[in-house]
């Protein structure tokens, strides 16, 4: 029965969290509009609960033309502007420019690299990193390749990709196995 399955601490009773950890988190991603939709999104989470940003997704999705990145970086002083008044997301400018410039760094890294894909994934060598933490303590915030992503996104012209926020989308999209050994996910995301 899924209620009495072992989870990773950080999960709560809700039942969009429950989803996206059970479905998603730790999940390895090589999708460029999904890639993209998590750099935006793992940016717009910066100083807020990743619940916050999960209740505003579908906002996001719609707000962000599904997270096409053409898209998202032709839009101009009115677009953000508009977006700027929609309750359906965090309507930080400072968050929203800098998906719409993240946007356009983006598509530079895809004609340098052919896909976001790729040089996302070259951080940690197009593996997955497996780790095997036993307790939630033990997770890092932080790790080398986390940083050494941040360092090149911000030299690409980047915002919002601070290390903390890298290494939480390489969780998110499977770069690492962060699920505790205890969780039932933990073994099915073992390649």
């Amino acid at each position: 029965m899924q209620e009495s399955r072992c989870r990773c601490g950080w999960v709560t009773d809700d039942p969009l969290y429950i989803a996206y950890h059970d479905e998603e988190w730790g999940v390895p991603v090589h999708d460029d509009p999904h890639l993209f939709e998590f750099l935006i999104l793992e940016g717009a989470q910066a100083g807020l609960s990743w619940i916050t940003v999960l209740r505003k997704r579908e906002g996001y999705r719609e707000a962000f033309d599904n997270f096409d990145v053409e898209r998202v970086a032709a839009y101009d002083d009115d677009k953000i502007a508009t977006l700027l008044t929609n309750p359906n997301i965090i309507r930080n400018r400072l968050k929203v420019q800098a998906a719409v410039k993240n946007a356009r760094a983006v598509l530079a890294i895809q004609a340098e690299f052919g896909s976001l894909d790729a040089y996302l994934w070259r951080f940690v060598n197009h593996q997955p990193i497996i780790n095997a933490w036993k307790t939630l303590e033990e997770v890092p915030a932080v790790t080398p390749e986390a940083q050494a992503m941040s360092k090149d996104l911000k030299k690409r012209g980047c915002t919002f990709v601070g290390s903390t926020i890298c290494y939480a989308l390489m969780q998110a999209c499977g770069f690492v196995n962060d699920h505790t050994t205890n969780c039932f996910r933990y073994p099915e995301l073992l390649l």
